[in-house]
């Protein structure tokens, strides 16, 4: 989009009042880099892959690569992005380590993506 394509304000004027409202509701600025983070982690379809895979069932990394057609190390690559993100949890059962989503939050954000793209 050019800058000719937006709209300016015909005269220079502050709505002091407009701004103070909405920067008091703003979040600090760590904050917002931590959100911005967060759906970077969502930015990769391999990702949204597993955290659909993981709505379905709990599953280790073997049976993900089988299911998703993808390395054992791939897959390990991509939980550990999600596990720092605390996106995903994990437990162990003897030598095997199941995967899981991290909470209801992270079906909700995919969920409205979704929504969001097929309208």
């Amino acid at each position: 989009m050019a800058i000719h394509d937006v709209e300016c304000c015909d005269f220079y004027q502050i709505h002091d009042d407009v701004v103070k409202a909405v920067k008091e509701k703003m979040p600090d600025d760590d904050d917002l880099y931590d959100l911005a983070e967060i759906f970077k982690v969502f930015g990769d379809s391999t990702r949204i892959k597993i955290l659909y895979v993981l709505f379905e069932a709990e599953m280790c990394v073997c049976d993900i690569a089988q299911l998703l057609n993808m390395t054992q190390s791939a897959i390990s690559h991509q939980l550990r992005i999600l596990k720092q993100s605390k996106l995903v949890k994990n437990r162990r059962e003897g030598k095997a380590v199941f995967y899981s989503l991290a909470d209801g939050h992270v079906r909700s954000i995919i969920d409205q993506g979704y929504e969001h793209i097929k309208e």
